[in-house]
């Protein structure tokens, strides 16, 4: 009986007689005293773009959420379900994180879809283009911009929405009064998937920059 793909099974085995065998004692620290991550990543689906990967990460040190395009939607308690807003509150207010990171990527297919609102919906729900619409005003500047080609408008919204995404990061009370207080910053970077380049976005002018090592 087959219980899981192939591929996934042989990459478990990759997994149990390497980097597990190795890093063993770190992963008994981890189950008996629980996570203490430093650092919160807020990332896209997309399997191109795996944080634990990019940032060479250990077992227990990045606290990972991961949604269409990277988004966080404002503070808003409803009563709704909200997946990424449930994450962001354990992160810090449980595990006390110091740093939250906003990271978007090149190509991503999210963004394009904002791009691109006439397009059909993949499904009657149509939920990518629901929850893309919290861009939407942007996404209409951008895509009305005839001075730039297609691939400098996919960017340019791909790097609009990470800071999109800070700013309602600070429309949750925990997340503003811990900055406001230097126990918590806020960061965004963006992760060229065809060169590997990473850019960091600058605090004080938004800008996006390449990082002293990168």
């Amino acid at each position: 009986m087959e219980h899981l793909p192939d591929h996934l099974l042989s990459g478990y085995r990759n997994f149990m007689g390497g980097r597990y065998s190795t890093e063993t004692k770190r992963y008994r620290e981890l189950a008996a005293t629980g996570q203490k991550p430093m650092t919160m990543v807020i990332a896209c689906c997309d399997s191109r773009a795996a944080p634990e990967t990019i940032f060479d990460s250990g077992p227990g040190e990045l606290f990972v959420v991961r949604n269409v395009a990277n988004l966080v939607p404002p503070y808003q308690p409803d009563g709704g379900h909200h997946s990424t807003s449930a994450a962001l509150e354990f992160a810090v207010q449980s595990l006390k994180v110091k740093h939250i990171v906003v990271l978007g990527h090149g190509r991503c297919g999210g963004i394009q879809a904002a791009l691109d609102p006439g397009a059909e919906p993949l499904s009657p729900g149509d939920f990518i283009g629901k929850w893309m619409s919290m861009v939407a005003p942007a996404a209409d500047i951008v895509a009305n911009n005839s001075m730039m080609t297609v691939g400098e408008r996919q960017t340019a919204l791909e790097r609009i929405s990470i800071r999109f995404s800070i700013a309602n990061l600070r429309t949750f009370p925990c997340v503003k009064i811990l900055e406001d207080k230097g126990r918590l910053s806020l960061h965004g970077a963006w992760f060229d998937i065809s060169t590997g380049e990473l850019w960091a976005m600058n605090r004080q002018s938004g800008d996006f920059e390449r990082p002293g090592n990168g």
